[in-house]
């Protein structure tokens, strides 16, 4: 029967997540530096008082002394008539000093706190210089901090984290890459990096749980190169010379094998479908085929009695990838696949069918004839459905030891079951629940 993407099961399951991951990779955006914040710091000072210092009462012995001058009072008014010294002075110079220093205190403190200003930094070596920084995806304050400081964009990554924290803008940053200048101001440091990306390198971020043709749709949007190009230039004969990995791929595909990851491709020169596929082969080849196989294969054909190759691997961990939401359900999703092959039961995934129609899947999608049906054929897929993570390839060469045979899962729960009637239960337990 039709089942929501929100939905996961095993035998009868629901179709999946419907997670099709999207490229995180922000287009170039230019960003118009913020009108500086009016400097007018006299607006915060009191005008209708006068200061403490002008406000001053004679003392009594200057009283007393004014008493005993009274022969002296009538030359002292003529040498004031004729712009003598006045003996107030000093008091008002007292007033105005002040004055500047309310108006000091205004500027360095009062003013940045409530209007913003622009935090400023430490001057820095090669002030002026543009330089470009990758902020990866799930960084935090901190981990911006460190790589701002790396790169020579700020001196102090603690200031920045302390600034960041200020303005409310930690949880804001977005990942991707920038182009900044050595020495700007902290303020248009986090406006930025909570705006987006504005470097217009050549970066692209590729997900975990993407088909090579929606692998093809990303590169077109962070790098430019035509998804049609990438897809016609995406054939594992064209490389399985250099790639020994590829020897088992069917049907000409590179499906599962073009590592997700985020690629730099700044240095790269004229940039080509060529090149991108060659830099996600070479990640395969360093995280993957680098992976033990050999001896999990040996402990699943002892637990199962199955013969698995390394393809069959990455099939069994694209499915799980597609199917599994949290790091946890991965084994336990991928053993019930394992119990399900060795008492030859199909693996009745919606996720499978899901690779060919590109989305929902039906209950007449399930009655129709594809290789990728696993409700009318047993067995694995021909080849992966999607670039799996390695959670869930390292799931597929290390199921937990279980006995279920079917799950389902919600965006909020799981329920693994033993048997069919105890399935159905879950069933019906989700639905009260939900």
């Amino acid at each position: 029967m039709a089942e929501t993407p929100r939905r996961r099961q095993g035998s009868h399951f629901a179709a999946g997540s419907g997670r099709t991951a999207s490229n995180r990779s922000q287009a170039s955006a230019h960003r118009a530096r913020p009108v500086a914040t009016p400097r007018r710091p006299a607006a915060s000072v009191s005008h209708g008082r006068r200061p403490a210092a002008s406000r001053r009462a004679v003392s009594p012995g200057a009283t007393g002394m004014t008493k005993l001058a009274t022969p002296h009072t009538r030359a002292q008014r003529a040498h004031r008539a004729r712009g003598g010294h006045s003996n107030h002075l000093g008091p008002i110079l007292g007033g105005v000093v002040a004055i500047l220093v309310v108006l000091a205190l205004v500027f360095v403190f009062i003013i940045p706190t409530f209007f913003g200003g622009d935090a400023a930094q430490t001057e820095l070596p090669n002030q002026g210089e543009r330089v470009e920084v990758v902020i990866p995806e799930g960084s935090g304050a901190i981990a911006v901090g460190n790589a701002l400081k790396d790169s020579g964009v700020v001196a102090d990554s603690d200031e920045f984290v302390t600034e960041a924290r200020r303005q409310k803008a930690d949880s804001a940053i977005k990942s991707g890459a920038y182009v900044f200048t050595v020495g700007q101001g902290l303020d248009d440091i986090i406006s930025q990096l909570t705006k987006g990306p504005n470097s217009t390198a050549k970066t692209v971020t590729i997900p975990e749980g993407l088909s090579v043709t929606q692998t093809a749709a990303a590169v077109q949007s962070g790098l430019g190169i035509s998804s049609d190009d990438f897809l016609a230039q995406a054939k594992a004969s064209n490389y399985a010379a250099d790639y020994p990995f590829l020897a088992d791929a069917q049907d000409d595909s590179l499906e599962g094998f073009l590592c997700p990851k985020t690629y730099d491709f700044s240095s790269a020169g004229d940039l080509t479908a060529d090149t991108v596929i060659r830099a996600m082969l070479d990640q395969y080849n360093k995280d993957v085929a680098s992976l033990d196989f050999s001896s999990a294969e040996a402990t699943i054909k002892n637990r199962y009695g199955i013969d698995m190759s390394d393809y069959d691997i990455l099939k069994l961990a694209s499915i799980v990838e597609r199917e599994a939401i949290t790091s946890d359900q991965r084994p336990k999703v991928s053993s019930t696949f394992y119990n399900r092959l060795k008492q030859g039961m199909a693996l009745q995934s919606d996720a499978t069918m899901m690779y060919v129609t590109g989305g929902e899947v039906t209950a007449d999608d399930l009655k129709t004839a594809s290789p990728y049906n696993t409700y009318l054929n047993q067995g694995l897929t021909p080849t992966p459905i999607c670039s799996p993570s390695m959670e869930s390839i390292q799931a597929a060469m290390a199921p937990a030891d279980t006995n279920y045979l079917y799950f389902y899962i919600t965006q909020t729960d799981e329920w693994f079951s033993p048997t069919y009637d105890e399935h159905l239960q879950a069933i019906e337990a989700a639905k009260t629940q939900g």
